[in-house]
């Protein structure tokens, strides 16, 4: 099947510089886990020691991978896009995460950053930090159904190709859990355990 979808259920973020936890909390629906977009507020800025009303907003996409590990018990990873553009090999990456979280259950977090000429449909023309959820693809098209918690222009959700994804999130991150696919659990949990443990 050439195009799949979580069921997932859809929810605006409350304020605005809630787009961490709401976009977290679209995750964890599409797993069948729902949480306040209070609580995961509480949860993703504890992690910084910062207060539940800091409108910095989440700081950083390594927050929302370890509230999604600990929520799904899946191997969430942080995976980060640095170079502005994106090489083909982080397109490709990004893309066999994309399929693989999604084919095993798990939406993708990402942290983007839309700047005038390079934004998502409906963006207001000026630099946006943010967080969105990827919870469909089409493998016809290439291309990923982003469900957006700020709702701009009305849009709830958005196709969007995975190369137009990537230059939105470099150079920033994305979580990602590829449970199905072509990498193995093992190399999974690796990548888990250098993230919380360190490497050698």
């Amino acid at each position: 099947m050439s195009e799949r979808i979580l069921d997932y259920a859809y929810s605006v973020q409350e304020t605005g510089w809630w787009c961490g936890p709401a976009s977290t909390q679209i995750a964890l629906t599409a797993r069948g886990i729902h949480v306040p977009e209070r609580e995961l507020v509480d949860e993703l800025e504890f992690l910084e020691d910062t207060p539940w009303d800091d409108q910095d907003g989440t700081d950083s996409i390594e927050q929302v991978t370890t509230v999604l590990a600990r929520r799904t018990e899946q191997p969430y990873v942080t995976v980060q896009i640095p170079s502005d553009p994106p090489s083909g090999a982080q397109v490709g990456r990004l893309w066999d995460d994309v399929v693989g979280s999604i084919d095993g259950g798990n939406a993708i977090v990402a942290n983007i950053v839309a700047v005038p000429g390079n934004r998502p449909p409906g963006y207001p023309a000026q630099t946006i930090y943010h967080y969105v959820t990827v919870v469909g693809y089409n493998a016809d098209t290439s291309s990923v159904l982003v469900a957006d918690p700020a709702r701009f222009g009305g849009n709830e959700s958005y196709w969007l190709t995975v190369h137009k994804l990537a230059t939105l999130i470099a150079p920033k991150g994305y979580s990602a859990a590829p449970t199905a696919g072509d990498e193995s659990d093992a190399a999974v949990w690796a990548d888990v355990l250098t993230q919380f443990v360190g490497g050698a």
